[in-house]
């Protein structure tokens, strides 16, 4: 039992040992330790349900702050490739965190793909896009209940054209929100 007494004491020292230390990161000298900055609260309210990184004083819906990655809703691929490309990425990750903290919103993932290749194959690329974005925001959380897939292959391009600016631009899935 004494060796009981001496670890409980050792271990409150310890954590007044800690609770006495003072950091200065992100706190003011006015505010006592443990407490959030203006700058930090101010911070989370404007990212609540938004994506990492949208810091503006936007008040409206986080769908609708320009300064959000959720107010891109296209995502672009490379030539024949369903994989989402690392540069958008953080596209999909904040619309995938938004839809697992709005479980009432739902989504509509149109695949597209360019004119080369063949109806029934870029129909199929479009819904390998279209499954691979719905794959990446279901791994953060949202419902596959939240999100339906739909391909329409090189039935509506974004750009006509016949050259690599123009189907760069048609190799894409679009997020529609049916309901936010």
């Amino acid at each position: 039992m004494h060796v009981r007494t001496v670890k409980c004491v050792v271990l409150l020292a310890a954590v007044a040992a800690l609770s006495a230390c003072e950091s200065t990161s992100g706190v003011k000298e006015d505010q006592g330790v443990g407490q959030p900055s203006t700058e930090q609260l101010a911070s989370s309210a404007a990212t609540a349900g938004a994506a990492p990184g949208s810091t503006s004083g936007f008040q409206g819906s986080p769908l609708d702050d320009p300064s959000s990655l959720l107010s891109t809703r296209v995502v672009y691929f490379d030539y024949d490739v369903s994989d989402v490309r690392p540069d958008e990425r953080a596209i999909v990750e904040a619309h995938g965190s938004y839809l697992a903290s709005n479980p009432d919103a739902s989504v509509t993932l149109e695949g597209h793909a360019d004119e080369r290749g063949s109806r029934e194959y870029n129909i199929a690329l479009g819904e390998r896009r279209g499954n691979s974005v719905r794959q990446l925001m279901t791994l953060l959380g949202a419902s596959a209940a939240q999100i339906r897939v739909v391909s329409y292959g090189e039935e509506r391009p974004a750009v006509e054209g016949h050259d690599e600016s123009a189907w760069s631009q048609n190799r894409r899935v679009e997020i529609i929100y049916r309901s936010r």
